[in-house]
């Protein structure tokens, strides 16, 4: 079986809507996924989203995220995230996105490595309102479709071209779908973790099949551990204490309540303390504490947070919070220029899938949700002037490769999980040797 639409995008989270949204009427747009519509790790950001506040914040704004990422960001990357922001915020609140405001306007917040306030926020669920709210208009326009329990399995190519992608629908069945250009907007890594902050299917898709067939890579081993999840010692899927919370004033407590780093620097370093104090203490976690601040602002500022932490039988109001470092985010991935597009021809990558260098070697916080919305636009601009010169060509599918969908899952693993380690021994060795290989 086969079908056709002119741009086909794998993913649904932010990147995947918003490059949706600005894709012309005239453009027909299918949108694939896994597994629900909301079942992205976009839905699950909490911090919020940075923005440039005013031209006189860029200096400070260009160098807290290249100094995050150790310098070895892409110094144009990181230009054009930064000077796009005022636009992705604006059509963020055009689309229907609410932030949280104070009497002053908008009411920013402060997190990790960030020398000012310049973080956006619904609450602490900014994800789930700014990718819930892309999914709603997404849904409302008549060229956009959405089809969810829908996995690609792989890329067609022809003369080293992309000219559609080979998927797997719900029931099992194999077809292909022709398009003039394809993005991926796949996500990170995350699910082939035992323990991640990410849905366990988001499984490096995009990264895999790039690997398989030549397409260029970026990074491939520069893999974020989040300071603060919430511990558990059972395995799946780690419920993240946002950085915000160290933002508004909550510090890092060892075994006997002792505070033991600065918690505002970047990610990468604060884990590294959390690492080394664990290995002292010789426990698996630490303690964050808020019960010095004020508790009806924190529990109004941090509703999901709190309510998550009482199912568990934390009141963090008065109760330090148990928590440890787990996979978080990738800035590695299918290299890509500041459009988006890939080393194959009408392919493209956006959001966690791709790697600009905007990131460098460790993300500031919050600059995840801006990265993809600001080089999702950029690449639908892209693709909207190249449609006309574009014509779907069709071509038929090899079914056998791909009827054992475990064996593939476990096959492209594999790939990845070898690329890491080729890249990072030493990374590979003290982060991934428990990750889940078995498909």
């Amino acid at each position: 079986m086969e079908t056709s639409t002119d741009v086909l995008i794998v993913g649904t989270g932010a990147a995947g809507l918003f490059c949706a949204l600005h894709l012309p009427p005239s453009c027909r747009v299918l949108c694939i996924t896994k597994e629900e519509m909301e079942q992205s790790d976009s839905f699950l950001a909490q911090g919020g989203i940075c923005t440039l506040k005013d031209p006189s914040d860029y200096p400070a704004f260009f160098d807290d995220t290249m100094r995050a990422g150790h310098r070895e960001n892409d110094p144009d990357a990181v230009r054009e995230m930064i000077c796009n922001a005022p636009d992705a915020i604006a059509d963020l609140l055009a689309f229907g996105v609410s932030f949280d405001r104070d009497a002053q306007g908008f009411a920013y917040t402060r997190e990790g490595a960030h020398s000012t306030s310049r973080i956006l926020h619904h609450d602490d669920l900014t994800g789930a309102e700014i990718t819930g709210t892309l999914l709603q208009r997404a849904r409302e326009r008549a060229n956009i479709t959405l089809l969810p329990h829908t996995a690609m399995v792989d890329i067609v190519l022809q003369d080293d071209v992309c000219t559609g992608a080979v998927v797997r629908d719900e029931k099992g069945q194999i077809f292909t779908v022709a398009a003039k250009a394809v993005v991926w907007a796949t996500g990170g890594i995350g699910g082939l973790f035992a323990h991640s902050t990410n849905f366990p299917h988001i499984t490096a898709d995009a990264l895999a099949i790039a690997l398989v067939h030549g397409i260029a890579v970026r990074d491939v081993s520069y893999i974020q551990i989040h300071p603060t999840v919430l511990y558990a010692s059972s395995p799946g899927r780690r419920f993240l204490i946002s950085e915000s919370v160290r933002g508004e004033g909550a510090v890092l407590l060892n075994a006997a309540g002792e505070r033991f780093c600065d918690e505002l620097q970047p990610r990468d370093v604060v884990t590294a303390n959390i690492v080394r104090q664990m290995q002292a203490d010789g426990t698996d976690h630490v303690f964050l504490s808020l019960t010095h601040l004020d508790t009806q602002r924190i529990a109004a500022r941090f509703p999901n947070i709190f309510r998550t932490c009482l199912q568990q039988g934390i009141d963090m109001r008065t109760q330090p919070i148990p928590v440890t470092p787990a996979q978080h985010y990738y800035m590695g991935g299918v290299r890509t220029d500041t459009f988006g597009r890939t080393s194959c021809k009408h392919l493209y990558a956006v959001g966690e899938a791709g790697c600009n260098g905007v990131h460098g070697r460790n993300r500031l916080a919050s600059n995840s949700l801006l990265e993809s919305l600001v080089f999702a636009k950029r690449a639908a601009q892209d693709i909207a002037e190249a449609l006309p010169s574009i014509h779907i060509r069709t071509s038929a599918v090899q079914q056998a490769p791909y009827q054992d969908a475990a064996a593939l899952r476990a096959h492209y693993k594999h790939i990845v999980m070898e690329a890491i380690r080729k890249g990072d021994a030493q990374f590979y060795d003290k982060w991934c040797h428990n990750a889940d290989t078995n498909g």
